[in-house]
């Protein structure tokens, strides 16, 4: 689980910055070098490079270099692991708040009960 806890702190956290998710946004088209992915920023190329190296590192992309060009691609199993997380807290939250609905209803219909009692003993 811990495992599975710091796979997810480093998908997240590479999430965290607009930089990095506009860099998958564009990635979702296809494979892109990193000169056009930089393209759009403006940032110096060492700066860029940092962003491209957390994205591979948390494993969001996969590089591949040839000569002296770097292309990128996305990898499919990060979108996997948030998905199959996201799944969880949902089915937890549903759970919670049909449980708090069902709660509200049998409060509302106790109260209800007890006040058309206390109503109907009053002179």
């Amino acid at each position: 689980m811990a495992q599975y806890s710091e796979q997810l702190n480093g998908l997240f956290q590479a999430l965290a910055d607009p930089t990095r998710r506009a860099v998958l946004g564009r990635l979702s088209r296809g494979p892109a070098t990193v000169s056009e992915l930089a393209t759009p920023f403006d940032m110096a190329l060492p700066s860029f490079m940092k962003h491209i190296h957390f994205l591979e590192d948390s494993g969001w992309i996969r590089t591949r270099k040839e000569g002296r060009v770097r292309t990128c691609a996305i990898e499919k199993e990060p979108f996997t692991a948030v998905e199959a997380w996201l799944a969880e807290q949902q089915d937890l939250w549903e759970r919670r708040t049909d449980r708090l609905e069902q709660f509200v209803t049998e409060h509302a219909v106790t109260t209800h009960t007890d006040t058309t009692h206390a109503k109907d003993t009053s002179p």
